[in-house]
């Protein structure tokens, strides 16, 4: 039933997804040389290794931790704000529809976290991994939360970790169709507030804030739409 649920709405949004997903695509080609995707290594359910896909938000040649910090200098102009509204996740919905993800559930993580956590990954895992979730939605500001210490990858491990997979086990005890379409809702408003930052005049440069607007435009359409 969940898994039906995710093929009907991204049937739905199709028209928009594949829009947005475009003027982003052809953002980032323009913004800076390298790939449009990228593949991040994931640990699924069942602990299955995949590939899960993004939109390109680093320079091509950029090393250096997998997790990201706000002001992070290996963005790129656009990927600055594909990392602050959350949009860099949008080609997600390829591993959603060939079944390694879901719209909604507990984020995937890397193996080496996921192997430092095995007793509540044995649970957590036992759902398919998701686009959004409870716990991304907790931790909107990561990013900033993780940019004041000293030992980001420390911090991550010792502070967030815990916190996120508690929430995480609780969405796998009470996971339910309209409590998804509640995550659902209030991540599709996300990149909207992050838009009206965006839209300032002195920010309004390049393909990165024309491509915000025409996104956040386009999310707004797509929200009142399927709200009414």
């Amino acid at each position: 039933m969940l898994r039906g649920l995710d093929l009907v709405v991204i049937a739905l949004a199709w028209p928009v997804i594949f829009a947005i997903g475009g003027l982003i695509a052809l953002a980032v080609f323009l913004d800076s040389p390298g790939p449009i995707f990228y593949r991040a290594h994931r640990i699924g359910r069942h602990g299955r290794p995949f590939g899960m896909l993004k939109f390109r938000k680093m320079t091509r040649d950029a090393a250096g931790s997998h997790l990201t910090l706000a002001g992070d200098d290996r963005f790129t102009p656009i990927g600055r704000f594909l990392s602050k509204s959350r949009l860099d996740e949008l080609p997600q919905v390829w591993n959603v529809v060939r079944g390694e993800m879901r719209l909604v559930g507990p984020r995937p993580e890397v193996p080496d976290f996921v192997a430092e956590h095995r007793e509540a990954y044995a649970e957590i895992l036992t759902v398919t991994p998701g686009l959004t979730g409870p716990a991304q939605l907790a931790h909107l500001n990561e990013a900033e939360l993780l940019a004041r210490h000293d030992d980001p990858v420390a911090a991550y491990t010792r502070v967030l970790m815990p916190a996120k997979i508690a929430l995480d086990i609780e969405y796998v005890r009470g996971q339910s169709v309209w409590g998804d379409v509640r995550l659902l809702a209030r991540t599709t408003l996300f990149p909207l507030r992050q838009l009206l930052e965006q839209l300032e005049p002195r920010t309004m440069r390049g393909a990165g804030g024309w491509v915000a607007a025409a996104a956040g435009l386009a999310l707004a359409v797509v929200f009142v739409s399927t709200s009414t």
